[in-house]
């Protein structure tokens, strides 16, 4: 009789072996901005090589050379083939450990929901694999047939995933109810429990809110959220709804979590488009943690609020105001390998 295969969708906080970035160039919606976004990439890219090797994928190495010492080269793999955009966060590949094994699990990712072009995105992962960047005992797992983005869930690692209905009921995704989601997402990562919110929105996002950008786990019994205490903020209502569900939630264990609120972003203005900046969009690395930052007198207290969360791990600020011009921030940007 075949054993039974063991899942696990690795948490996080778990050892990487390097963070993807697919970088900006003069073909994708930064091309205005180019030099100002460039800076952005090179202070999280160099931020990343401290503590872990990096992937850099983008349609031209040698532009992207110039920007890191010899010493930072060798810690560099770069991979050179056609982008659409830069969000490896959702056309990533997802790490999911078999019987203890990494396999890259490769979904479809549609532009979130058909909103914009992704067809050479959508062909990264495979493509990486096909070119041995992952390494001979890292297996491919097609799952194309599913529409999934790294940013719309959080593993604990133990068998829950925090998730929102908005974006994963969206039906330009997958168009399907939420217990065949649930069964999916179940039998994908050998889940215990799917915890959904089902309210909390930013204004300005165009990922049908992302979990990414609203709350965060940072350990098995520890949630990092957005909270909203502006009561004339547009926000303040639903981020107060959201609240309430994440106090409701239980871990694996059966325990409610450790809430640590971060505070709501001060309001970014662009062509008079308020845009979704958030500190719940941080990277967790070898021994950091990543958080972005918005040229605001809160950016010191969404640190001391996250230092609370990795008490053992530094927390480097990263200026993300060239990411938020275009709807998205350092979490976005990036993909973890374990």
């Amino acid at each position: 009789m075949k054993s039974k295969t063991q899942l696990v969708l690795p948490p996080e906080w778990d050892e990487h072996q390097f963070v993807q970035l697919t970088w900006p160039h003069e073909n994708t919606d930064w091309v205005d901005m180019l030099t100002e976004v460039n800076t952005c990439f090179t202070s999280i890219a160099k931020a990343i090589l401290k503590h872990e090797k990096l992937l850099i994928v983008t349609p031209n190495i040698e532009n992207i050379k110039i920007f890191f010492s010899p010493e930072e080269l060798l810690k560099i793999t770069f991979a050179q083939m056609p982008t659409n955009d830069t969000w490896a966060r959702d056309h990533g590949g997802i790490t999911v450990l078999e019987n203890g094994h990494p396999v890259i699990y490769d979904f479809t990712f549609n532009g979130w929901g058909m909103k914009f072009a992704a067809n050479h995105d959508n062909q990264i992962t495979k493509k990486l694999f096909e070119n041995g960047v992952f390494g001979e005992n890292v297996h491919y797992k097609n799952c194309l047939d599913f529409v999934l983005e790294g940013g719309s869930i959080e593993s604990d690692g133990e068998g829950t995933l925090l998730t929102t209905s908005e974006c994963l009921l969206s039906p330009n995704r997958n168009n399907k109810t939420k217990e065949e989601i649930e069964k999916r997402l179940k039998e994908l990562f050998g889940l215990k429990q799917v915890l959904w919110l089902n309210h909390g929105y930013l204004a300005g996002d165009d990922t049908d809110s992302h979990i990414d950008t609203l709350a965060r786990l940072c350990s098995i019994d520890t949630i990092a959220y957005v909270k909203c205490d502006d009561e004339n903020d547009e926000h303040f209502e639903e981020l107060r709804k959201m609240e309430l569900e994440l106090q409701n939630f239980q871990t694996s264990n059966s325990t409610n979590f450790k809430l640590i609120p971060l505070p709501m972003a001060d309001m970014v203005m662009e062509n008079k488009e308020r845009l979704p900046a958030t500190y719940a969009n941080f990277l967790i690395i070898n021994g950091a943690v990543l958080l972005p930052t918005y040229n605001s007198p809160k950016d010191e207290l969404a640190r001391q609020q996250l230092q609370k969360a990795f008490p053992d791990r530094e927390i480097v600020g990263i200026d993300c105001i060239p990411l938020i011009k275009q709807h998205g921030s350092l979490h976005c940007v990036t993909m973890q390998y374990v």
